[in-house]
């Protein structure tokens, strides 16, 4: 980065720090409050469905949004962590079964961090529009299921073996009477009043008032086998301290860095595209790349767990009010407020309760209807959903998401290869042109104009070889006109067919003319000996004035074949 791209940055982020003060208002404190406490227990329960300590969410989510704040475009971006990233990380042997776990999530947390700001720096934003809406789908709703089913454990204090979450959570059902009942119940009540304060109009803020009310039941009535965080030997009385990261690690964390990256950064474009900030622009996802990759090195200082844009959050600081980005900045402090002064109390929230809370978030993440409309919009995109929900739901979900980015790849390929046509223009004396499928086969002394729709990339060439007439002994003394106004480049698999039609062509005494060739397309099929088979003069350059060089063509072709009769 140059000096002055450097400069131009630090006053970017000191800019913004003045519109703050100059933009400051009661909604923004208010929408942070709200935002802030409610962050306090989702924080917990994501760094629970992380398979790490549950502090390291809260302290994620606490340097995340305040870090977010400050460098994403997007003024209403809550950086904080989200289901897909934490069952990623649960997936994860380095970090969930590592001996020094907080140096391990360090080094995960940094990593994620390089390669969303590599991302942004080299403006990949619009990238991710090549990842298939069915991969998506089907990857989203299997991350719902598989958080209810990571939660089963929490949910009745019975830990089933199985070699994945399927399978531990059938061995679960099967086993009613090792559940503990009064486990249970504290989960299932944690539910109940979380949908009954949505119902009264408490809104997001009715989970604190459930988690709360539950956790504070359990010490009152004496329910010694319900599990606490403070049993758990989890302190919180203090801020974090930095730490570095464990560099042996890299080369194991490299892949799951990789992967969080992909899926907070799709996340958060979502959320670039969605929400407007307050000036009427419209966010730049690269530029959110940048803010998302600080807030994960920030995170990763201060020992907290990989983030991304939060789609629920960043909706709720919006609707509590939200003007500005002070409403993250004051969200962040509620949540070092009550680290420091609100630590013990903290550390009495029961597990099943925050098993509850993420179990609810799991079943709304399922959507049906998204999946039965992308099962009925074809088979490529029927047999993709199916694929990404199976292997997400049965091996890590750090493959499943490289799986997920090589079906998007897949998809396009196939998707483009299908979309190219080649229709028949017959030309009549008044001009007029009218479009026919093309002759199964090249008829004798006539011209026959092409023109191909769609993609022409390696994948598409054979489908277009196919819808060419077939050239046989019939086929003499005729003249094929290939317009291709609009090509700005073809591949060599395109020009290997194209040569076998024009050497097909020459060989019964018939003509290929090109019309409306690029400078590009020129050299390429000068270079392939192209141009040679089927004669210099029979490659017409595009102009600026539609349908003259077709004109011309299409008259030497008149002449051509007068000529040969």
């Amino acid at each position: 980065m140059s000096p002055r791209r450097g400069r131009c940055r630090r006053w970017s982020v000191i800019r913004r720090l003045r519109a703050l003060r100059s933009r400051g208002s009661l909604e923004d404190v208010t929408a942070g409050l709200v935002l802030g406490v409610q962050s306090v227990p989702d924080g917990l329960a994501t760094g629970l469905l992380a398979g790490v300590n549950p502090v390291a969410g809260l302290y994620g989510y606490m340097a995340g949004t305040a870090t977010g704040a400050l460098f994403t475009s997007s003024a209403f971006m809550a950086v904080q962590g989200t289901g897909a990233m934490a069952m990623l990380m649960a997936d994860v042997p380095a970090i969930t079964g590592a001996e020094n776990q907080s140096r391990a999530l360090v080094t995960l947390a940094m990593l994620t961090g390089a390669a969303m700001l590599i991302a942004g720096i080299l403006r990949l934003g619009s990238v991710l529009r090549f990842v298939s809406n069915a991969v998506m789908v089907g990857f989203i709703n299997a991350v719902g299921v598989n958080i209810v089913l990571g939660q089963l454990a929490n949910l009745t204090g019975y830990s089933a073996e199985g070699a994945n979450r399927v399978v531990r959570a059938i061995n679960t059902l099967l086993s009613p009477g090792q559940l503990d009942g009064a486990t249970v119940g504290v989960g299932l009540a944690t539910i109940a009043l979380i949908m009954l304060f949505e119902r009264v109009g408490i809104g997001a803020i009715g989970l604190v008032f459930a988690v709360v009310i539950t956790s504070a039941v359990v010490p009152i009535v004496g329910l010694d086998s319900v599990a606490t965080l403070s049993d758990l030997g989890i302190a919180l009385d203090a801020l974090p301290r930095p730490e570095l990261p464990l560099l042996r690690l890299i080369p194991e964390l490299i892949l799951p860095a990789a992967s969080l990256a992909f899926l907070g950064l799709v996340q958060g474009a979502g959320i670039s595209a969605s929400f407007t900030n307050p000036d009427g622009s419209v966010p730049d996802a690269s530029r959110d790349f940048v803010g998302q990759g600080a807030a994960n090195v920030a995170s990763g200082l201060l020992q907290g767990m990989p983030v991304g844009g939060s789609v629920s959050a960043s909706s709720l600081n919006k609707a509590a009010g939200a003007r500005s980005r002070l409403s993250l900045l004051v969200t962040s402090a509620v949540m070092a407020v009550v680290i420091v002064a609100f630590g013990e109390a903290v550390g009495r929230v029961a597990m099943p309760a925050l098993a509850g809370l993420l179990i609810l978030i799991g079943i709304r993440t399922v959507k049906p209807a998204d999946l039965r409309w992308v099962w009925r919009t074809g088979v490529v995109q029927k047999v993709t959903v199916g694929i990404t929900f199976v292997l997400t739901m049965l091996i890590p979900l750090q493959y499943a998401v490289l799986v997920g980015v090589g079906l998007s790849i897949v998809l396009h390929v196939v998707r483009q290869s299908q979309q190219i046509t080649v229709r028949r223009q017959v030309v009549h004396a008044a001009g007029e042109i009218d479009e026919l499928d093309p002759p199964a086969e090249l008829p004798g002394g006539e011209i026959v104009v092409l023109q191909p729709y769609g993609s022409l990339f390696f994948a598409a060439a054979p489908v277009f070889e196919a819808a060419l007439p077939a050239v046989g002994p019939m086929s003499s003394g005729s003249v094929v006109i290939l317009r291709l106004r609009g090509r700005t480049d073809v591949g060599t698999t395109f020009l290997d067919v194209l040569d076998r039609y024009a050497k097909a062509l020459v060989d019964v005494g018939s003509a290929l003319m090109v019309v409306s060739v690029s400078d590009r397309v020129r050299e390429q099929m000068d270079i392939a000996g192209i141009t040679a088979v089927i004669g210099e003069d029979r490659v017409y350059p595009g102009n600026d004035r539609l349908g003259a060089t077709f004109a011309q063509a299409y008259a030497d072709a008149v002449a051509w074949v007068g000529s040969t009769r």
